[in-house]
């Protein structure tokens, strides 16, 4: 993922697949996807194959999911794009979602067996380590101060903090004009821990939901919205009169794939399969974010 861990170069790669994808719901299935089936349904994305006597020593979490048959996962449900809750169907579609789904039947686990809990930002470690959910995949970033938690697989996409502004907003051009601003961002996240440790003299809104940040932005409640770039491009994307995003990305920040901590056979397991099936991620990535044309490298999984 070279040119995505340029600054520059990154914003433009993501807001480019985003507004794409935001655009087209991450709908369409791929067909043949490596380890996925082909004949998916239009719309629904892939139908990964399921794996058959899949053996996972030392995991706890695992031993419970095999128990169980069924498996829990924490996602976003109002990220366009990511992670987005259908509220017609109550379908679940986006990249962050197949990368949960691919996760799961490389488990051995088959989609209809998923049960995805949205979890608010706030709440994902609580979340894991009270075993309320036995993995979570939601633009999660990975941070030394979370790694005393719990532990992640991963990075399997890298992005970075922007400013989403209403369309008539002049005033502010990128981070450097947020001074006696008020920006929004959800509760726990790692954006709203940035700007209150690094933008004294910006004031800070929180909600438990980007959504709500949004809603505060288009009432005039708050000047900005803050979050990764590819989300907010998604909402922009959605509603290109009312709303902008500004300047380029500030931070790098690291998907990876929240686990309990201590699972150390969980997390080997899933990131061999991340650097064993780049096919998959790519025809994932090109199933959903790809579908803008712009073309991004797998990151490489980080060996902690």
């Amino acid at each position: 993922m070279k040119a995505f861990f340029a600054k520059k170069r990154l914003g433009a790669a993501a807001v480019i697949a985003a507004a794409a994808l935001a655009l087209s719901a991450c709908g369409g299935g791929s067909g043949d996807a490596g380890a996925s089936g082909s004949g998916a349904d239009a719309g629904s994305g892939p139908s990964f194959a399921v794996a058959k006597d899949v053996s996972l020593t030392g995991s706890p979490t695992f031993d419970k999911i095999k128990s169980s048959g069924t498996v829990r996962v924490g996602v976003k449900q109002d990220q366009p794009g990511l992670g987005f809750k259908d509220a017609a169907t109550g379908e679940y579609t986006g990249f962050d979602i197949e990368i949960a789904e691919w996760v799961a039947a490389s488990l051995g686990v088959a989609k209809d067996k998923i049960e995805f809990k949205p979890i608010p930002s706030a709440s994902r470690e609580s979340a894991i380590t009270n075993g309320d959910i036995d993995y979570y995949v939601g633009t999660y970033s990975i941070t030394d101060k979370r790694k005393q938690l719990i532990d992640f697989a991963g990075p399997y996409f890298v992005t970075g903090q922007g400013l989403l502004v209403k369309k008539d907003n002049t005033t502010i051009k990128s981070e450097k004009d947020l001074a006696g601003k008020n920006v929004c961002s959800a509760t726990g996240s790692t954006p709203i821990q940035n700007i209150k440790a690094n933008f004294p003299d910006t004031k800070t809104t929180e909600f438990d939901t980007y959504s709500k940040c949004i809603e505060a932005l288009r009432g005039g409640q708050v000047d900005a919205v803050t979050t990764d770039q590819a989300i907010l491009i998604g909402y922009a994307a959605q509603e290109p009169d009312t709303f902008k995003v500004v300047g380029e990305p500030f931070t790098t920040e690291k998907y990876g794939v929240g686990l309990p901590k201590g699972d150390t056979a969980l997390r080997t397991f899933i990131n061999k399969m991340f650097t064993d099936g780049s096919d998959t991620w790519t025809k994932i990535y090109n199933d959903t974010l790809g579908k803008s044309g712009t073309k991004v490298e797998q990151p490489k999984v980080d060996q902690y």
